[in-house]
């Protein structure tokens, strides 16, 4: 075995025969054919040890072959010499021979090799469990001897066969047993440190492999190739390197540091932050590190796979399949053995054998599902196998837990097919699949952007994120994704993808294009106009052959864009060179239609599209155009006709035409005004055939807001009830079944809003708010109608709103409301000053107004109001009899009621004269009456302000007054400071004069001990007095200004002790008075 080193005592043995004749073998110079040495071992019937000694001998050399004849040659002469008993170290030393041909041998046999096919070899599981039956019978013959199953050697070659098969709990005790009777055992720490680091132990690995280097530096194996493993591991990059250089220093033919050093040159020659000359130099000291390492061991599965990638990269695929096979054939572990058949599948891949390729990414990830390489390549088979579904769950098991793998590579594979259309797909499954799509895209531009971040940070960014962010195609395809979702996901995606053409000086005109289409439904009509140039620019660059299919749509796209800008002559221009060029483009057809309606030429408009009908009379696109340019030309039969020609004879499901006929039967119902009882009938059917319609629309697109809102309008109006022709009700359950139809159309119209952005919807929502008599939301209904969507020039939209503002001033009688019902239908005639309705609704909004201000009381009005009011009055007086003499055949009004409205404004306006009287004089009275309120607060003010001077100016002499006493009061205490003073002094001259009176008393009476107490008592006084004083004179002036002024106390009386002994008559007491001052005649009294 290698890493077991065997070693006589000296560099020979001597060999005893028969007692007396010893021969010596020289170690150093052994003969590679063991006969002759195995000849005099067995007629020497030599010891256990000395079989061992030399078998260990050859092996160390490199003949394991004849190692194994001597021990083999050992249990032959150890059994005819009956001392079986002693044969457990051969088969020790066979089971450790058996375990170095194992490392050796192959892992398997691969039976269809293309390039490293191997005959006549075992496998290592031959091997691994010869060596387990060599130490069974070692064991079994140690029992069968007495001297028991144990012992180092036994528990050593367990270990490492144990470790061999990756029984790792199994080894771990097997040396933990050798290390508990000798800790420094090497080769039991160099395996426990191996079980340490397969368990990703690092730091207790590094611990045992620094331990085995000190207690034996030219171990071998190196402990420095474990030492850097670990280092390696827990990410000390540099300290790794360090050790195995080391280690090739001390071994310089050490295949396994070779390896690992040219890995790591590999590595870094991926760094971004080297030069490209240090890449490249990096680059080539690794490629020949691994190159000297094969050859130093070439059954190296790691070397093997290590070299095969640089075969692979550089092309040459039959020798990087040689090494894969020999990788998979010689690995031992299974991130080898995958990594082994992954670069089978590559070359074979490469080469076009796909069939022997997916044999091995099957393989691969039968092995490790969730390796990335394997997931993806396996995934690119199933594509190429059209297997789709296959491809997607292959993909979708690799991201999903259990142990999700973050691969932005699989994600932006498994989004592009789950976008992808495939058969078998319903339309809502596609719709999820999309959605799904979008949030794996998503994921990835998310995981790239988190590694930009950490790249800016100082971190190394993955190689492949750079290029997965460059691809142009899965910006495009993100923005195909979202162009139904949201313009502004696709703008950002276009933009990045027009961003990486320009940086490729390649720029794609379509991706101008659609640039433009985004800018154009944006409103920007400016910048749309210069994408579309430029992409037309760009598209005559790239030839006729591939730049005419792009600038037909682009050519078109301009043409619109100067229509939408009121260019009408460029648009007409544009129009007719992409008819030159193409003459059946009906779309080109359709727009100069509707640019010549616009026109009011509606003859040459209908011509055209005449022309493009009968070129492609079944494209419902332009069948959808004509039916509504007959609608809006206001020819309702022919438009009848052809929708339903359409429904009959092209498409019965085309949405558009069965909301067109809808419409059409309703207005048709609508504006029906025969009141006999067929034609009662035909409206109703009319408006049953309308609903019936709507209805058939919503089951073939469920989200058609336009079906949805003419159902929504049948309902609102009852169609289908009284307003059809049907029964009516009792009076007082119309409002309630008015109000409730109003209620449901708006629930309606208010999920018709979310969808359809049109001026319609609101302008209907207000048509609902104005039937339940919410006129304030009415109004803002109809407002945003006509600000957001007409510009406020939609005349409908305008007197809807004069007509809400009206109905809203009479209900409040507020002249303010009419008054802005009078701005709106103004608004409106001037818009269409030909329109007599809107004449008849002015003039009745101006005699509305005047009746309206004549029935409100004079403080409800004005004056200013009044006279304007008058004056509107008689203009509508004109307007009604201008009316009511029209002399056309058809008038939109009634005349009689416009001659009875002047009749009763000529009523009406004969009170005029007196309303102003009694406003004039309402007005006059109430002016007079705020002149006096006027004058009496006046008079009230200037009367508190009298009070208030007053105030102040007693304040004031109150506070001249507290200074004054203030300021005697500091003067007083001052005074009494210094008489206190002068006080003080004398008290000291009388205490140092009864001092001396005291002396004298004590030498003519020693019983004078209660006198003393008293005078301590009134010393005691006497110094809280002196305190006092000297407080007091801690104080400031301001200070004292704070403080009541203190009165002068006249000083205490002195009672003698004669006296108070007379007066009382009894034993003398101490008399105290509540004085500031103690005078010092209470001294002379305790005394």
């Amino acid at each position: 075995m290698e890493d077991v080193t065997y070693v006589g005592s000296g560099r020979s043995i001597d060999i005893e025969l028969g007692g007396q004749e010893v021969i010596t073998i020289d170690l150093d110079n052994l003969d590679p054919n063991p006969e002759d040495v195995l000849d005099l071992l067995k007629e020497g019937q030599c010891r256990v040890s000395v079989w061992t000694k030399l078998a260990g001998e050859y092996w160390r050399r490199g003949y394991l072959a004849a190692a194994e004849r001597i021990a083999h040659s050992a249990i032959e002469s150890l059994q005819a010499n009956g001392t079986t008993a002693s044969s457990p170290p051969i088969y020790a030393l066979l089971a450790n021979i058996q375990i170095a041909h194992a490392q050796k041998a192959p892992k398997l046999v691969l039976s269809e090799a293309r390039e490293d096919k191997l005959t006549n070899v075992r496998p290592k599981e031959e091997y691994y469990r010869e060596a387990a039956q060599y130490l069974n019978t070692g064991e079994r013959a140690a029992a069968e001897g007495g001297e028991g199953v144990g012992g180092t050697l036994a528990f050593l070659t367990r270990g490492i066969q144990q470790l061999a098969t990756r029984s790792m709990d199994d080894a771990m005790r097997s040396f933990e047993g050798v290390l508990a009777e000798k800790p420094t055992n090497v080769v039991a720490l160099l395996g426990k440190a191996r079980i340490l680091y397969a368990r990703r132990s690092y730091p207790q690995a590094l611990k045992l492999f620094q331990q085995i280097l000190q207690l034996n530096p030219h171990c071998i194996p190196d402990p420095r190739i474990g030492i850097g493993l670990c280092l390696w591991a827990m990410d000390y990059k540099s300290k790794a390197k360090a050790a195995w250089q080391r280690s090739l220093e001390v071994n310089p033919t050490d295949w396994s540091a070779q390896l690992l050093l040219g890995l790591e040159s590999i590595n870094a020659s991926k760094t971004e932050n080297l030069s490209e000359k240090d890449r490249a130099q990096a680059f080539l000291t690794g490629t020949k590190f691994i190159e000297r390492a094969f050859n130093a061991n070439q059954k190296s599965a790691a070397a093997a796979n290590a070299l095969c990638e640089l075969f692979l990269r550089k092309g040459s695929y039959k020798r990087a399949l040689k090494l894969a096979e020999r990788t998979i054939q010689f690995a031992d572990t299974l991130t080898l053995l995958t990594e082994g058949n992954l670069r089978a599948a590559r070359v074979l891949h490469a080469e076009g054998s796909l069939k022997e390729a997916t044999k091995y990414y099957t393989t691969a990830t039968d092995g490790q599902p969730k390796h990335v390489l394997g997931a993806i390549g396996m995934a690119q088979m199933q594509i190429r196998n059209d297997e789709i579904a296959a491809a997607i769950h292959t993909l979708d098991l690799l991201l999903q837990p259990p142990n999700p793998q973050r691969s932005v590579e699989a994600m932006v594979m498994l989004a592009s097919l789950r976008a992808h259309p495939r058969p078998g797909v319903s339309s809502s499954d596609f719709a999820q699949e999309k959605a799904k799509a979008r949030e794996l895209f998503d994921r990835a531009i998310k995981a790239l952007e988190q590694d930009d971040s950490r790249s800016s940070n100082g971190h190394v960014p993955p190689h492949t994120a750079s290029y997965i962010n460059d691809d142009l195609d899965m910006h495009v395809e993100i923005a195909r994704l979202w162009q139904e979702e949201s313009l502004d996901r696709t703008a950002r995606a276009l933009k990045e993808a027009l961003r990486l053409s320009e940086a490729n000086e390649q720029i794609d005109p379509r991706l101008l294009n659609n640039m433009g289409a985004l800018q154009h439904m944006d409103g920007n009509l400016a910048e749309a106009r210069a994408l579309y140039e430029d992409s037309l620019t760009k598209a005559a660059s790239l030839g006729p052959d591939a730049g005419e299919g792009m600038s037909t749509s682009m050519l078109y796209n301009l043409a619109r864009v100067y229509e939408d800008s009121g260019d009408v002559s460029m648009a007409k221009e544009a129009y007719d060179k992409l008819l030159a060029r193409h003459p059946e483009y009906v779309d080109a057809k359709v727009r100069q239609a509707q640019m010549l309606a616009d026109l009011n030429q509606s003859n040459e408009a209908h011509d055209l599209l005449k022309q493009a009908m009968a070129s492609q009379n079944s494209n419902l696109n332009l069948r959808a155009f004509y039916t509504y340019f007959l609608i809006q030309s206001n020819l309702p039969k022919p438009a009848k006709d052809f929708v339903f020609a359409t429904l009959k004879d092209h498409d019965k499901h085309d949405v558009y035409s069965l909301c067109a006929a809808g419409w059409i039967q309703y207005h048709q119902s609508r504006e029906s005004r025969d009141s006999s009882p067929k034609g009662l009938e035909e409206r109703r059917r009319g408006f049953q055939r309308s609903a019936e319609f709507y209805d058939k629309a919503l089951l073939l697109d469920p989200l058609c807001a336009f079906a949805a809102q003419g159902l929504a309008i049948v309902t609102a109006e009852d169609a289908l009830g009284t307003f059809g022709g049907g029964p009516a009700t009792s009076g007082g359950d119309d409002p309630q079944k008015r109000m409730r139809n109003a209620r449901e159309a708006l629930d309606i119209f208010a999920k018709i809003r979310e969808s359809l952005n049109d001026g319609s919807v609101y302008l209907n929502m207000g048509h609902c708010y104005y039937a339940r008599d919410e006129f304030d939301r009415a109004i803002e209904s109809y407002e945003t109608a006509s600000i957001r969507f007409y510009n406020g020039h939609n005349v409908s939209v305008l007197l809807c709103l004069c007509r809400t503002w009206y109905a809203k001033a009479s209900k409040d009688q507020s002249f303010v409301a009419m008054s802005t019902a009078l701005k709106y239908a103004q608004k409106a005639l001037h818009l269409q000053p030909s329109d007599k309705a809107i004449l008849y609704n002015i003039a009745m909004v101006q005699q509305k107004a005047a009746e309206l201000l004549f029935g409100l009381s004079p403080s409800k009005r004005t004056l200013k109001d009044l006279e304007w009011a008058i004056v509107q009055a008689g203009h509508a007086q004109r307007l009604f009899a201008s009316l009511a003499a029209d002399s056309a055949s058809v008038v939109p009004y009634s005349r009689d009621i416009a001659d009875q409205r002047r009749k009763y404004g000529e009523s009406m306006l004969r009170r005029g004269d007196e309303h102003l009287a009694t406003q004039k004089e309402f007005e006059a009275e109430a002016q007079a009456k705020l002149v006096a309120a006027r004058l009496r607060r006046q008079m009230e003010r200037d009367k508190l302000e009298a009070l208030e001077q007053e105030k102040i100016e007693e304040h004031r002499r109150q506070a001249e007054k507290l200074a004054e006493e203030r300021r005697k009061a500091r003067e007083q205490a001052q005074e009494w400071t210094r008489e206190v003073q002068m006080e003080s002094e004398e008290e000291r001259e009388r205490k140092s004069k009864r001092a001396a009176k005291k002396v004298k008393a004590e030498g003519e009476s020693g019983d004078e001990g209660e006198p003393k107490k008293k005078k301590r008592s009134g010393g005691k006084l006497k110094k809280a007095v002196d305190q006092d004083v000297d407080n007091e004179q801690l104080f400031s002036d301001e200070e004292v200004d704070s403080k009541p002024a203190k009165k002068r106390v006249p000083k205490k009386r002195v009672v003698r002790d004669d006296e108070d002994q007379d007066a009382v008559g009894g034993p003398r007491k101490k008399q105290y008075k509540s004085k500031e001052i103690i005078s010092d005649t209470d001294d002379e009294e305790m005394s």
